[in-house]
């Protein structure tokens, strides 16, 4: 979407949403001088009106802001979480929704989050881990072996 520039007129590729929150207190008082030097002295709009929408505009641009950042670090922390299960006996349905478990090789970072490379070339999104075990000495060997089998 196109945006028309108050003062000048000129159009620019931005959407409305990138503009607006981007938008200094220069740019915002601009528009709202503009506004008021193009209304009819007779029948004077609404400034209180106008400062209202743009503030409204600005808070649902910056709420979507705070969205992606959150996604965003939700991914990160999930991927250093799955980075954290290597060298680890897992289970839970792999990509092909078949149960499966083993010890996880390496992490890989996907659209659909991280996703967990098992021993036997099985992968795990770490969404559908569903059981985690840690095993120490003689029992790690073991289940090493089990594992490889």
């Amino acid at each position: 979407m196109a945006t028309v520039d108050a003062l000048t007129g000129t159009s620019s590729g931005t959407s409305g949403a990138a503009s607006f929150s981007g938008m200094s207190s220069d740019d915002f008082m601009k528009i709202v001088l503009s506004e008021l030097s193009k209304q009819d002295p007779l029948k004077p709009n609404d400034t209180n009106a106008l400062i209202e929408q743009i503030s409204q505009i600005r808070s649902i641009q910056s709420d979507i802001d705070l969205s992606s950042t959150l996604k965003s670090l939700v991914k990160e922390d999930q991927f250093s979480s799955a980075a954290g299960l290597i060298g680890v006996n897992i289970s839970g349905l792999s990509e092909a929704n078949v149960r499966v478990s083993g010890i996880v090789t390496s992490v890989s970072r996907t659209d659909a989050g991280a996703v967990l490379t098992l021993l036997s070339g099985e992968r795990v999104p770490m969404s559908k881990v569903d059981e985690i075990r840690v095993y120490t000495g003689e029992n790690a060997e073991n289940a090493a072996q089990e594992n490889q089998e």
